[in-house]
């Protein structure tokens, strides 16, 4: 998974803060996608959801508006 812009590490745990970007970029093998991703610390987000992104190509969450777009 990649972002449109940067993401900041979450200080010591290796993992990125949840729903601080807005747009992210999957591949296939990310699927299935779910929101907050599994690389995204999940002590400060909402609860995880998964998004069908397969048959469009993206897919927005319900909770955050975080918006997916499928790369292949």
């Amino acid at each position: 998974m990649t972002t449109e812009t940067s993401t900041t590490p979450v200080q010591g745990s290796g993992q990125y803060a949840a729903n601080t970007e807005r747009q992210y970029r999957v591949k296939r093998a990310d699927l299935p996608l779910s929101c907050p991703t599994p690389d995204m610390a999940l002590w400060n987000s909402h609860p995880r959801v998964y998004l069908a992104i397969e048959a469009t190509g993206k897919a927005a969450c319900p909770y955050c508006g975080a918006k997916f777009l499928l790369e292949d």
